[in-house]
């Protein structure tokens, strides 16, 4: 099944450019799902078509599903109490009741993100067209599965598990009391899940798409989604420029939209969307708007380890990050981690085992570029007899 995550700043007009999107290809007979987890129904008011928490048929092969991120919360709050409820009576606490339950911050980011998984999990479904958040929480929810899995396996390895026999021994001789089995069982379902929901986000079948209006707050906007989406070695494949105004317009508008349009069209495989001068709401809007459709391409960039040992005696790692600026890029190393900080967005990542043996040499910004050279810790690389 093949993904497209379309994101865009607030206003922008992302959930119009996925349901076309959407649209679209159902109408080439290919069964869609569009996926949103917006609390009002943007989706369902576009459409024509009311959205919910229960998935509903909008056209022949079309589905749309708006899931309640108030009813996951409350079951997940509900199982957790039940899992540890030997805790909480040892405790004393008491047990909060469905009704009281309200959702806290992130809430519908693991829920769109458990959607995506189940959704992506049950093959009724060719195309999935999920309707990100703006384009800041949706960079974070990108990031969110990893993240977490990484914070789980510090906290709570796996294979402190298997010495569970050991664990009151340990306990007595540390002083403090060691997690029990229980919590261990419960780090490794959501490792299972997350991990889930990230390799739906690593296919290779899956692509980014953004959505800006041409304007000097849709440049911004492209410009620094386009250096988070690099970090995590991603690219758009397109770029929808919404709401471009006819030549009749005002000419001031008209000349700045024009501008960027330029400017976009040197980067980016740029799909312009006219403005039909009110909202859209239909299918017959959405069908006037001409939104690209799937194609082949993948958003994946691979981050090639050049082998240059042979003329300089290092092995150079290729990291594309378009858009990032010299003074603001850091690079620490912690152990077989790298930590890249590119302006205000930072990710950590595995080394390729071949350079885990090494030491960096060395790191430098070129045309968009990021080359860190590596040289061979002797203590660690392989003797030539």
């Amino acid at each position: 099944m093949r993904t497209i995550l379309i994101t865009g700043p607030g206003g922008s007009g992302r959930t119009t450019v996925a349901a076309a999107t959407a649209l679209t290809a159902a109408r080439e007979g290919t069964r869609t799902l569009v996926l949103s987890a917006d609390r009002t129904d943007t989706l369902g008011t576009i459409l024509g078509t009311p959205t919910g928490a229960t998935p509903v048929q909008v056209s022949a092969h079309l589905t749309a599903w708006r899931p309640d991120a108030t009813a996951g919360f409350r079951d997940d709050l509900a199982g957790f109490q039940d899992r540890a409820s030997n805790v909480l009576n040892l405790l004393g606490a008491s047990r909060l009741d469905p009704e009281e339950v309200t959702p806290l911050p992130g809430a519908e980011e693991l829920t769109l993100l458990r959607a995506l998984r189940d959704a992506a999990l049950s093959e009724r479904h060719e195309l999935l067209v999920v309707d990100l958040p703006p384009t800041p929480q949706a960079l974070a929810l990108l990031s969110l599965p990893e993240e977490l899995r990484r914070y789980l396996r510090r906290l709570l390895p796996a294979e402190r598990q298997a010495a569970a026999g050991l664990r009151p021994v340990l306990g007595r001789l540390a002083g403090v009391p060691m997690p029990s089995e229980w919590l261990y069982e419960t780090a490794a379902r959501w490792d299972t899940e997350l991990g889930a929901v990230e390799a739906v986000l690593a296919d290779r079948h899956r692509v980014v798409r953004l959505v800006a209006e041409p304007g000097p707050a849709g440049s911004d906007a492209v410009r620094s989604a386009t250096l988070a989406l690099a970090l995590r070695g991603l690219r758009p494949d397109t770029l929808v420029a919404s709401r471009v105004v006819p030549e009749d317009w005002h000419p001031g508008l008209v000349a700045q939209q024009r501008k960027v349009l330029e400017e976009w069209q040197e980067t980016y495989d740029v799909r312009a969307l006219p403005h039909l001068g009110h909202d859209p709401r239909g299918t017959d809007d959405l069908d006037a708007l001409q939104v690209p459709g799937v194609n082949a391409t993948t958003s994946t960039v691979e981050w090639p380890v050049a082998d240059q040992l042979a003329e300089d005696g290092v092995l150079v790692w290729h990291i594309p990050l378009p858009c990032a600026v010299r003074e603001e890029l850091d690079l620490i190393r912690r152990g077989d981690e790298l930590v890249v900080t590119a302006g205000q967005f930072r990710r950590i990542v595995a080394l390729p085992s071949v350079l885990r043996r090494c030491t960096v040499a060395g790191a430098a910004l070129r045309d968009g570029e990021l080359r860190i050279r590596f040289a061979p810790d002797p203590e660690l690389w392989p003797r030539t007899p």
